[in-house]
């Protein structure tokens, strides 16, 4: 037998023809559109608006109470507190309620929500605390160490007629 009689050598048969590379290519799009998310891909929330640190005097802390949709601030040893986050507790309707847009010091201290915890006159000095014993103090200081870590400190309260004090939005 010759070279010229022998049978044809047998091929090897590839499976990368472009009949099938078009089949697999259809295969994984139609997997993917299958498998794919349903849901839109997920937006950050709006920031909320920025807050400048200010100085404040009980008068214009007071409006601060959470009623009509405005954030709920109160001021712990001279500092204000940004407690909106905690509406629940410290807006309207809430055990805490009293003290939103006031000088909750007193009342922190002495663990009394009574309204006669805050200043009556909002145009007069603040109040000093110095008739608090030791043990109230230590109570502020752990009200104020626990808000420090919890909420935004926005301002810093003042007696009206301070130096420091901004003046009101009405008379400006």
């Amino acid at each position: 037998m010759s070279v010229a009689d022998a049978p044809p050598a047998a091929e090897v048969a590839t499976i990368a023809t472009p009949i099938n590379l078009v089949l697999f290519s259809l295969f994984a799009l139609i997997i993917y559109l299958r498998f794919r998310p349903s849901t839109p891909a997920a937006t950050l929330p709006t920031a909320p608006p920025a807050t400048v640190f200010r100085v404040f005097t009980p008068p214009q802390l007071l409006p601060f109470d959470g009623q009509s949709n405005r954030p709920v601030y109160l001021a712990v040893r001279g500092k204000i507190f940004d407690v909106s986050p905690g509406r629940n507790f410290y807006g309207p309707g809430g055990p805490y309620a009293n003290f939103a847009g006031r000088d909750a010091s007193r009342g922190l201290a002495c663990g009394s929500f009574d309204a006669e915890m805050l200043t009556e006159d909002l145009q007069g000095p603040l109040d000093r605390l110095e008739d608090l014993g030791q043990e109230e103090m230590e109570a502020l200081r752990g009200w104020e160490e626990r808000f420090g870590e919890k909420y935004l400190v926005v301002g810093k309260l003042v007696p009206v007629g301070h130096a420091e004090a901004e003046p009101d939005e009405e008379k400006k």
